[in-house]
């Protein structure tokens, strides 16, 4: 193993071959210097040192100086100070800016090996604890990476598994084809105007694209009639909401999503179902969704009217402010840019899968 080095700084000559000679003897590697000026200019130059040992009293560059510089250059070596016994208050105000130990004169050679000794176990266990630390932090960025990885890769699997509910309705009801796609990117949109936070809004949207999902549980000649419904085909197809939230409830990543499909026809002033909600006791999803939602069934084709026109819907969602909607988020709906839903029905159209939060 390479032996430690000590630079030995003392003005007096003796004195410093005496040290040198005890330090030597023990299988320290030894370097002096004459003054403080000395011992700087041989840290400056790019020579290692694992500790310095300083005498406090010296001309050009006392024993204080060179510490304050020597922490301030190189904090992680070690300085020893040495100084008389009537010197014991400065040997403190030394500790108190930084010096490792302080050596009284006169002093015996193994009073000095032990104090070099401690001096240089415990710059040794400091690395190590420097070492271990940035190892550590060095882990946990990578665990922290690849928890990132994992949950990524989880919620792109959750999306998949959409998807699938979402193809499994479209087989069962053709009607219900891209809008789903499309009310969850109105619904984002406005979500993250209002703004509201990322995960926030990642569940939001699942509630929006499977608001429809409950109707997999309606028979197909009520969901496929093509006349009107009576009061009772009517009564079981307002089930889907129930049928929805029941369906999703128990998934832990779609249970708070399951309370907007449980929602999603309730209106703000009260008179929508299941539950006659109203208000607040809305969720917040749900309650961003229905303006999402009716504005994309006015502005889209149906078999019992063409689509009408953005700003169409805009009116008309404004004049069912308060009643139907709930009036705070009419009102960001309102400020959005005008280009911005075309821009929403062609990423979908392209893209054709869960829109991304």
């Amino acid at each position: 193993m390479p032996q430690d080095r000590i630079l030995v700084v003392d003005d007096e000559e003796t004195i410093r071959e005496i040290v040198c000679s005890m330090l030597s003897g023990a299988q320290f590697e030894t370097r002096p210097a004459a003054s403080g000026v000395e011992a700087m200019a041989l840290l400056e130059s790019g020579e290692e040192f694992d500790l310095v040992l300083s005498d406090m009293l010296m001309a050009e560059m006392d024993g204080n100086t060179l510490l304050a510089r020597a922490k301030e250059k190189f904090p992680d070596v070690p300085v020893v100070m040495v100084t008389t016994v009537s010197d014991i208050q400065v040997a403190l105000q030394a500790l108190r800016h930084g010096a490792y130990d302080y050596l009284p004169k006169p002093f015996e050679r193994e009073q000095l090996l032990a104090t070099v000794r401690r001096a240089l176990e415990n710059r040794r266990l400091k690395r190590e604890n420097d070492a271990y630390r940035t190892n550590l932090e060095e882990l946990v960025a990578a665990r922290t990476q690849q928890w990132k990885s994992a949950l990524a890769d989880l919620d792109r699997s959750y999306d998949m598994t959409l998807e699938a509910l979402g193809d499994a309705l479209d087989l069962k009801d053709s009607e219900t084809e891209g809008h789903s796609r499309r009310v969850t990117a109105f619904t984002i949109a406005i979500a993250k105007k209002m703004p509201l936070p990322m995960d926030q809004i990642r569940m939001i949207a699942r509630g929006a694209f499977l608001h429809d999902i409950g109707k997999i549980a309606v028979p197909d000649k009520i969901l496929n009639k093509p006349d009107k419904l009576t009061r009772e085909e009517f009564d079981i197809m307002r089930e889907h909401a129930w049928y929805g939230y029941k369906l999703l409830r128990n998934i832990p990543v779609l249970s708070e999503a399951a309370e907007i499909v449980y929602a999603h026809q309730e209106k703000y002033d009260g008179t929508g179902y299941p539950r006659r909600l109203k208000g607040d006791q809305i969720p917040l999803g749900a309650r961003i969704f229905s303006i999402a939602d009716t504005f994309d069934a006015i502005t889209s084709d149906r078999p019992y009217r063409p689509k009408q026109s953005d700003e169409a819907a805009r009116k008309e969602i404004e004049a069912w402010s308060g009643k139907q909607f709930d009036p705070e988020i009419v009102r960001v709906f309102l400020s959005m840019p005008h280009d911005i839903w075309d821009e929403l029905r062609r990423d979908c159209a392209q893209k054709g899968r869960f829109p991304n939060a």
